[in-house]
């Protein structure tokens, strides 16, 4: 029986397919695809060639809730990997580490060896990524307090690693940062001490600054943009105020009430190059922006991190619905301690919430025409609720009741604890890390003579995001597994080789299995250097 084994080191493609220079990594690939056209299927075969440059520039990433739960406990997780630190808790010695990073803790299959047995390599081995260690970080908060303290106050990580980190946290304070009151909860008043004055043309204005110091300031040869503040309220997608490019801008200089605080972060943030990547539920991306992005050829990617009980909603509803199960009715409940939880408290900012969670199985319903009649979707109700006691360590309680055969019921129940910054956190790390390599992919199809970037909106990056925003006219994709191959996919075509799939014919067929080296007995311990 074959088993697996792990390539750990630098591998290199040998293939005609495959050509690597100094500067850049050119594959060509050829895009499978099958077109349905009423009653008949035609595969499809689009030639093209990309081109990945192997150069990593020296990255700086500013974040918008620098000293919040999630900003500092971005910042201390790259510290402490980046010191290779350790700490002493009731269960023993810890060793930090980058786990639950899809990009940075996950492995790929990368092919079979000649014996049959499956190879894996670490998804940070296909191809030139950014390190976390080596970024530069930054960011602003509504909240003066020094990275030590707020990482002190967020309860995230245990004693003995908040010791070890505070002198390297001391000293990083967030730069003020923009305060819209109307847009969040009233109960973030309170917190409210380190913000910006003036207009909101002069706010945007100092973000820019903000970023063009910090570039200047760090040597730095590109600066990536995240928000992971606090859940605003949707903006009204009113015409003539954020519908369109050049009314967007003309809104921000005239002050006009419905541009959100995190609209204006990211303007700047496209005005000035930067690729910006919304970790919260609210509608950032308002259609002006979204167009001036498409004008500035500049990435933005959202919206709201998909850490925990989504992530699981978005696994469950998916084999469900693929095992031929009809899931009717899906209620989801929270309670959650920290200042994210007290901020949702409020009705409007948890509207944010609802939406962007509530709307995570809609692909996979739609897939099945079986089950479900067009729009006939499961009771889907959500409810969070904030108590204090519980801080960080998020409940997450899910009843998932399905028709199965014959007139059937089955009941499947879940209860999660999610330690909410220690789940987000990694995702802030592969949003950032995918982002940056996607500025440096390039395609050209067979027959064009000019090279192109992806989309200036990355749907990419929807597997750590629970509503994707995707380019207008694409559809929107929620089940995991699938947005996971289409990150590894990508990797694959970048090297000129072909999609993974799970037919493993070599494993099928007498004649196959006979040829099939028995040289090496299976060994699931196996490694390869």
């Amino acid at each position: 029986m074959s088993s697996c084994k792990n390539l750990d080191g630098n591998f290199t493609v040998e293939s005609d397919s495959c050509k690597y220079t100094d500067d850049a990594i050119i594959s060509d690939y050829s895009y499978e695809t099958t077109v349905v056209e009423g009653n008949t299927v035609k595969p499809s075969t689009t030639k093209m060639q990309f081109k990945t440059e192997r150069k990593v520039g020296k990255t700086g990433v500013m974040l918008v809730g620098l000293g919040g739960n999630n900003g500092t406990t971005c910042v201390a997780g790259a510290i402490a990997n980046k010191l290779g630190l350790t700490w002493e808790t009731k269960e023993g010695t810890q060793k930090a580490n980058y786990w639950g990073s899809l990009l940075m803790a996950s492995t790929v299959k990368l092919g079979n060896d000649r014996s049959g047995n499956s190879v894996y390599t670490p998804m940070s081995n296909m191809l030139p990524l950014l390190n976390p260690n080596e970024i530069v970080w930054g960011g602003w908060d509504i909240n003066g307090m020094n990275l030590g303290e707020s990482m002190k106050r967020s309860k995230v990580l245990d004693y003995d690693l908040q010791t070890k980190l505070y002198p390297h946290m001391k000293d990083i304070k967030p730069l003020p940062s923009i305060y819209f009151p109307d847009f969040i909860a009233a109960n973030q008043g309170e917190r409210a001490d380190n913000v910006l004055t003036g207009t909101k043309q002069e706010q945007m204005e100092q973000i820019r600054k903000d970023i063009r110091d910090f570039k200047a300031n760090n040597g730095l040869d590109q600066v990536i943009l995240l928000w992971t503040a606090n859940t605003e309220r949707f903006s009204a997608v009113e015409e003539g105020v954020n519908d369109t490019a050049e009314n967007i801008l003309s809104s921000i200089e005239m002050g006009e009430a419905e541009v959100s605080a995190s609209t204006v972060f990211a303007v700047a943030s496209i005005l000035e190059g930067s690729t910006f990547i919304n970790g919260s539920p609210q509608n950032t991306f308002v259609p002006g922006v979204i167009e001036l992005a498409r004008q500035k050829k500049v990435f933005i990617a959202g919206d709201d991190f998909k850490s925990g009980q989504t992530k699981m909603k978005s696994v469950m509803v998916d084999f469900l619905v693929s095992a031929g199960i009809k899931p009717v009715s899906i209620v989801s409940y929270n309670h959650l301690g920290n200042n994210d939880g007290k901020n949702l408290s409020a009705p409007s900012q948890f509207r944010s919430k609802e939406i962007s969670k509530s709307n995570v199985v809609d692909d996979m319903v739609a897939s099945n025409r079986i089950l479900f009649e067009e729009d006939e979707h499961p009771d889907h109700v959500v409810v969070i609720k904030y108590v204090p006691y519980v801080a960080d360590s998020k409940r997450a309680m899910d009843e998932y009741t399905s028709e199965i055969f014959m007139g059937g019921k089955n009941t499947i129940v879940m209860h999660n604890t999610c330690e909410d910054s220690l789940l987000a956190t990694p995702l802030i790390y592969d949003l950032v890390i995918l982002g940056e390599l996607c500025q440096r992919v390039q395609v050209k199809k067979e027959g064009e003579s000019d090279w192109e970037s992806f989309h200036p909106v990355l749907s990419l990056l929807s597997y750590m995001l629970k509503a994707p925003l995707v380019p207008s006219g694409a559809p929107v994709v929620n089940a995991l597994f699938t947005q996971r191959c289409a990150v590894v996919n990508l990797m694959r075509a970048c090297l000129g080789l072909a999609p993974d799939n799970h037919m493993t014919l070599e494993h099928r067929f007498e004649s196959s299995l006979a040829a099939l080296s028995a040289d090496e007995p299976a060994n699931k311990k196996m490694r390869l250097a």
